[in-house]
């Protein structure tokens, strides 16, 4: 096995396992990853002859298939029609309606303006969700709650979609107001001959991201049949070969289930399927895209075959974020790290102690995936899998996670897209947040805005200056100064010396860790120095602007 790294991935856990392993020089992902002739040149030069895309950057790029393909080299994944046809939102909605799945209430042309938001709006009502026409896994998707916010929220989409995939076009879909996420995996070994795999559950989201995943799904069981059907019919319409999965949403109170989107890749979350039916998804794969057979076909799936689905497995993404500060992505060295084991437990990391999480990629640091008899003996061993979960130097997702596995509404199955958001997580509070002081000045420090709603951040290196207030030695009026909560980029600056802003505005946009976190004022009153420019490079504590 041959692998290619970016200049921060030297030493990650990919390249060591690597027969072979080649340097794409850079760190942005265009300039690496994302550079398709770097990735062809370096499988020609080790005589590899096939290229697994896994499930980001390349994966779903039709034009990256294509030109593995005119290389002479095989492309483990869907062609290049299949990946124009399903890549393009727009027309696979088209395609579902075509195929009987009804799609999302929805445009089927790009959004040109906040004009397009106002106009959806008054026929479907806020919240209007703006959506990425190329591209998925929650990049590109913004949620406009009124007429006020649609153009903040249209400008934000089409910039994070033409960062993540390379084009700024987006729609307009009705924003279920409490749905379940749910999935179907499918496996197609030639066109017009799909089958699914099952169906997930990815309910429970921060940012429109998945963090837990479950199979069989906790609720509506009774339609994955409908949905299975629905499915093939999608995936055969645009011919599909390889793995894939086509997503769902079930309004919970009517169960009204609608289409939502064909991700043409691998899932990060297919171990659960794969401890479910016994099976290896990446070796099907593997199998198909070299034309040998697969082993298995729709007969061995139905009730009584023998890859019928065998107990109840959930994934919990362990990702360098903290959860009690809305999820701020979490770069540093991992000083600890100690995974779980036992009966059922498996782990996927992709990192070990002595590690460092850069803040150029997504801070997925493992999958823990837990495998029980019954749905309440997985969650009770995935329970315990977490508490066992060792890693220190970062911040992680596991308080989240031991939260979640133990809420009400995950134990009965009712949890949806909004239970995250809805205050499952009140309880995860960080006294310092708000550190020690006179409490003057309180109001002053560093906030992320998620999902509209500001939460305060607090990094040691601030410790000096968050939300500190000076008064000038000529007795002026006292100043606060506006802080960077992480280390990132500069996506854009909104505010120029002089404007008068109000507390919360947001002054800046800064990009951490493939995710866009809106830096606002804590106060109100008059800018002064901008010290910031699109493009910066800012550290933690790094002060932003000033406030007086």
């Amino acid at each position: 096995m041959v692998a290619v790294h970016s200049d921060v991935d030297a030493n990650a856990r990919h390249v060591i396992l690597a027969d072979e392993a080649v340097h794409l020089p850079g760190l942005a992902p265009a300039d690496t990853y994302l550079d398709v002739p770097a990735v062809i040149d370096a499988a020609r030069r080790t005589g590899a002859e096939a290229i697994h895309p896994g499930y980001g950057f390349l994966s779903e790029r039709a034009d990256a298939a294509e030109a593995v393909i005119d290389a002479g080299l095989v492309w483990v994944g869907p062609p290049p029609e299949a990946l124009r046809a399903v890549g393009d939102k727009l027309h696979a909605r088209r395609l579902a309606a075509e195929a009987g799945a009804n799609p999302v209430p929805g445009t089927l042309e790009p959004a040109s303006g906040q004009q397009d938001v106002w106009s959806f709006a008054d026929r479907y009502g806020y919240p209007v969700a703006i959506k990425a026409v190329f591209g998925g896994g929650g990049r590109g998707l913004r949620v406009a709650g009124s007429a006020a916010e649609a153009g903040a929220a249209l400008e934000s989409a089409a910039r994070e979609s033409l960062a993540a995939f390379g084009a700024g076009e987006v729609y307009l879909e009705r924003y279920l107001p409490r749905p379940k996420h749910l999935e179907v995996q499918i496996l197609s070994p030639s066109a017009g001959q799909a089958m699914t795999l099952g169906a997930r559950e990815c309910s429970l989201q921060r940012r429109h991201q998945k963090l837990v995943e479950e199979t069989p799904p906790s609720r509506f069981g009774e339609i994955a049949p409908a949905m299975g059907a629905a499915a093939v019919g999608v995936a055969d319409a645009c011919r599909y070969v390889n793995a894939g999965t086509v997503e769902f949403l079930v309004d919970a109170d009517s169960g009204d289930m609608y289409f939502l989107e064909v991700n043409a890749r691998l899932q990060v979350e297919h171990p659960i399927t794969e401890a479910v039916l016994g099976i290896d998804l990446v070796a099907a794969q593997l199998r198909i895209a070299s034309g040998e057979p697969v082993g298995f076909g729709p007969e061995d799936l139905e009730p009584g075959g023998r890859l019928a689905p065998r107990g109840h497995a959930i994934e919990c993404r362990i990702n360098a974020e903290d959860p009690k500060r809305g999820f701020a992505p979490w770069p540093g060295v991992i000083e600890r790290y100690r995974e779980p084991g036992g009966p059922g437990v498996r782990v996927d990391s992709g990192f070990a102690e002595g590690d460092r999480i850069s803040d150029a990629y997504d801070g997925l640091i493992a999958k823990l995936v837990v495998w029980g008899g019954t749905r309440e003996e997985a969650r009770r061993r995935m329970l315990r899998a977490l508490d066992e979960f060792e890693i220190a130097g970062v911040p992680t997702t596991i308080p989240a996670h031991r939260l979640l596995l133990a809420h009400p509404e995950f134990v009965d199955g009712s949890y949806t897209t909004r239970t995250v958001e809805s205050g499952a997580l009140a309880s995860l509070v960080d006294e310092r947040a708000t550190p020690e002081g006179d409490g003057s000045d309180r109001a002053q420090d560093a906030v992320l805005v998620v999902e509209g709603r500001a939460v305060r951040l607090w990094n040691p290196a601030m410790a000096a200056s968050v939300g500190a207030a000076t008064r000038p030695p000529d007795g002026g009026p006292a100043r606060s100064q506006v802080l960077a909560p992480m280390h990132g980029t500069i996506l854009d600056v909104l505010v120029g010396e002089g404007e008068v802003v109000e507390a919360g505005d947001t002054v800046a946009i800064l990009e951490a860790m493939k995710m866009e976190t809106r830096i606002t004022a804590g106060a109100s009153g008059t800018v002064g120095e901008v010290r910031v420019g699109t493009g910066s490079v800012v550290e933690a504590g790094d002060v932003v602007t000033t406030i007086s």
